[in-house]
């Protein structure tokens, strides 16, 4: 740990003491995200100052709040927010990795949101236990996208499809990243229905919904856990096992900057609502409700 006895800290001293690369640092100064100043070209940290900041970010919860000048989600890929993003014009990259990836990004200052669906089988609930978790004392938002149909795809000309996870046993099934939220619910219904890793046979990971859904119509697996409105798009069985909440973890600063306001507006329009009700399997009825308020 850096010595916080000194009036000033190095980038190196304050990138020992936050545990993270000098890189970071350099991203956290030039965004003003960290109180510093410059002498002779090189940059100093005021002891007091970081202190008082390391207090304010550090209260049981995250200690470092997104960037706003990345204009990025990140997180799980869903189709209905991909097209919204596109249609509303809110002009946000995307680099969609699976939810927990989406919250070590979204934590690390890459992203102005992220996009969730986490369960929690201790609470029955979606994406709130970790986001309070993790992010309790932060300036964070978490707000509702949709409610999504999530169940078995399999392919029709395959025979009688398998009517619950257990009859996943033998199968090909296709396995998403760890950390990517269809891989931790389906490993918890797994583990709720008695079955073992070993008792299906895995094959290549998929990175997304859509490759998950992908393998299945080009016979490379026999079933996924997916989404309906993927099914119906490639005309795959499906067979229906929950309804889960997909969510937007946001920075509530960036919250009011022109692109998550561009996208908010779009999904109370009309034609947000007929694009869910034409991909099928959403519920938009709750979109834009608060969930979680970061301290």
């Amino acid at each position: 740990m850096a010595d916080l006895s000194t009036e000033y800290l190095t980038t190196r001293e304050l990138a020992e003491l936050l545990h993270i690369k000098e890189r970071k640092v350099y991203d956290l100064a030039a965004s003003g995200d960290v109180p510093c100043s410059r002498a002779t070209g090189k940059l100093l940290f005021p002891r007091r100052d970081i202190e008082a900041w390391i207090a304010s970010h550090s209260s049981g919860g995250s200690q470092l709040r997104p960037n706003r000048q990345n204009k990025v989600i990140v997180g799980s890929q869903d189709p209905l927010l991909e097209w919204s993003l596109r249609a509303s014009g809110a002009e946000m990259a995307t680099l969609f990795d699976g939810s927990r990836d989406g919250l070590e990004r979204f934590e690390s200052g890459e992203a102005q949101a992220t996009a969730l669906h986490l369960y929690d089988p201790q609470t029955d609930d979606w994406n709130v236990p970790v986001v309070r978790a993790r992010f309790r004392h932060a300036p964070v938002a978490l707000i509702e996208f949709a409610w999504r149909d999530r169940g078995l795809i399999v392919n029709p000309d395959d025979g009688a499809p398998p009517s619950d996870v257990v009859g996943l046993k033998g199968r090909r099934v296709v396995p998403r990243q760890t950390g990517a939220g269809s891989q931790v619910l389906l490993e918890s219904l797994m583990a709720q229905a008695g079955l073992d890793h070993d008792a299906l046979q895995w094959t290549d990971t998929a990175r997304t919904e859509s490759e998950a859904a992908l393998a299945v119509l080009e016979g490379q697996a026999d079933a996924a856990l997916g989404l309906r409105a993927l099914a119906d798009r490639l005309r795959l069985s499906f067979v229906p096992l929950l309804r889960e909440r997909f969510d937007l973890l946001v920075d509530r600063a960036a919250w009011f900057d022109p692109p998550l306001q561009a996208l908010m507006r779009f999904c109370r329009s009309d034609a947000f609502r007929k694009k869910a009700g034409e991909l099928g399997g959403y519920d938009v009825d709750g979109t834009g409700a608060v969930h979680f308020n970061g301290d």
